[in-house]
């Protein structure tokens, strides 16, 4: 036995040998440290300069992974040369296109800190600090929207997932599955896919979906949402859920929510509003007006990867009915017994179908405590302003654009006359080529258009002048 017990512990001392591969000393973090952040320092510092968009495909051979360890300046090279420049450089101010965001580096550093920690933040017994901090953003966002403290909320990787958390609550509340293909849920055709994703993961994609029409400013139809209501109850069926948007993709619409909030109380639906992209222009003085009414949902979604600038992806949700979104969620298991054993806050696994979950609360909560809100409120009053500039420099140029954005994003179309979808096309693509700055296109009632979506805390007015000296420069190739 002795010598069995010698030589077990000799073959220890050659594994832990090996292990510190993956357990650097104080020096060699600095080392290995060093050689990312100057990385790091010097793409942060070629943002203004390189492109947007870069279309060329990546070289996959790169990526390949080998049992042996590789050079650090060859993986570094790998990621400055072909990572970071191919695709959308979604860090840049000249990202346009979709909605941007940006990563703030105070964000990136709370990311940092999550990693090195690794804490675990789905129960408070693991890491109390972590699900404290996740509930000190939550407790800012109830304040934010006006949403009541007894209200539940979750930080999750997105708008889809919380938009699941949200419609599942609702699915149970109101006990859709009894009676699903007789219940109704409404939406604008504007309203995000991700709902109807979210809706068809939950079972419930054998509801009846209303597509309420919109309006000239892209907004739902309000009287076409309550004669279509009245005409479902007269039909034997059970209106159940509402959406609403609060800044759509395509368009950046906010639906006229104080009034939905009023239908949805007197034909008893679930109101849930989606701002993932617009939630956080409450914030300014100039918008907060449109979304009067969202303190009425019953529970709504935002992204702080959206509108507060973080990296992809955190996003939250709220929900005023704590027991649906528990009837939902909650369940534990044997090994889990220990985090039972004591009194304790609201546990995050609770509200989410997480169970291993990204400490993500630090990204979101480090920044405002190292910022405050202040250059949030900025930096969101800036691109309703840029907006305004861009549209009024564009149609300069002799583009047409849509109607007055809610927000910040807003479409425009050259009038080429005959083969106008066609040749707007074209000069889309002659812009992605050009990719000083990425815009990205969608259809309106078959429109082509092309999308301008300004959110990044990178976007300035250079940035706004970049992409309409590109527009001009493509457009003249076309018409020459």
């Amino acid at each position: 036995m002795e010598n069995s017990i010698e030589s077990i512990t000799e073959q220890l001392k050659k594994l832990e040998e090996q292990v510190k591969e993956i357990s650097p000393d104080a020096e060699k973090r600095k080392e290995i440290f060093s050689s990312y952040h100057a990385l790091t320092e010097r793409h942060l510092e070629s943002l203004e300069d390189q492109k947007a968009y870069d279309g060329s495909p990546s070289d996959l051979d790169l990526y390949t992974l080998k049992d042996t360890p590789e050079d650090t300046s060859k993986t570094i090279a790998t990621i400055e040369n072909d990572m970071l420049p191919k695709g959308i450089v979604a860090a840049s101010g000249g990202h346009m296109g979709y909605i941007p965001g940006g990563g703030i580096y105070t964000s990136a550093i709370g990311d940092y800190l999550a990693a090195i920690s690794n804490a675990y933040s789905g129960v408070n017994y693991a890491s109390p600090g972590a699900v404290a901090m996740e509930h000190a953003c939550l407790d800012w966002l109830k304040s934010v929207y006006g949403f009541p403290k007894s209200a539940v909320g979750n930080l999750t990787s997105g708008g889809s997932i919380a938009n699941l958390i949200a419609l599942g609550a609702a699915r149970d509340h109101k006990e859709i599955l009894d009676n699903i293909k007789h219940s109704v849920v409404y939406m604008s055709a504007q309203t995000h896919h991700s709902a109807h994703k979210a809706l068809r993961i939950l079972g419930l994609h054998q509801m009846v979906l209303r597509a309420i029409p919109t309006d000239e400013f892209h907004r739902m139809n309000l009287s076409e949402l309550k004669l279509q209501i009245e005409k479902d109850k007269a039909e034997g069926l059970t209106p159940s859920i509402l959406i609403g948007s609060a800044g759509t993709t395509d368009t950046g619409a906010v639906d006229p929510l104080d009034e939905m909030a009023g239908i949805a109380k007197r034909n008893k639906l679930w109101f849930h509003v989606d701002a993932a992209y617009g939630g956080f222009f409450i914030l300014t003085d100039t918008a907060k007006v449109k979304f009067k009414g969202i303190e009425k949902a019953d529970s709504i979604i935002t992204d702080p990867h959206k509108g507060m600038f973080l990296p992809y992806g955190i996003g939250a949700v709220l929900v005023k009915n704590a027991e649906a979104v528990f009837e939902s969620n909650r369940i534990t298991a044997n090994y889990m017994q220990d985090s039972l054993a004591e009194e304790s806050p609201l546990d995050p696994s609770d509200v989410s179908p997480e169970l291993t979950k990204h400490f993500r609360a630090l990204r979101m909560w480090l920044p405002l405590k190292t910022h405050g809100v202040a250059p949030f409120k900025a930096a969101l009053e800036e691109k309703l302003l840029l907006t305004t500039y861009f549209r009024t420099e564009v149609e300069k140029l002799g583009f047409k654009t849509g109607p007055t954005p809610d927000l910040s994003v807003s479409y425009f179309w050259y009038p080429f006359g005959e083969n106008e979808n066609e040749l707007n096309r074209k000069l889309m693509s002659l812009c992605h080529n050009d990719g000083r700055v990425f815009m990205s296109s969608t259809k309106i009632e078959n429109k082509f258009v092309i999308r301008m979506a300004i959110l990044s805390f990178r976007t300035h007015k250079a940035e706004i002048d970049k992409a309409l000296d590109m527009l001009l420069e493509n457009l003249s190739k076309i018409r020459s």
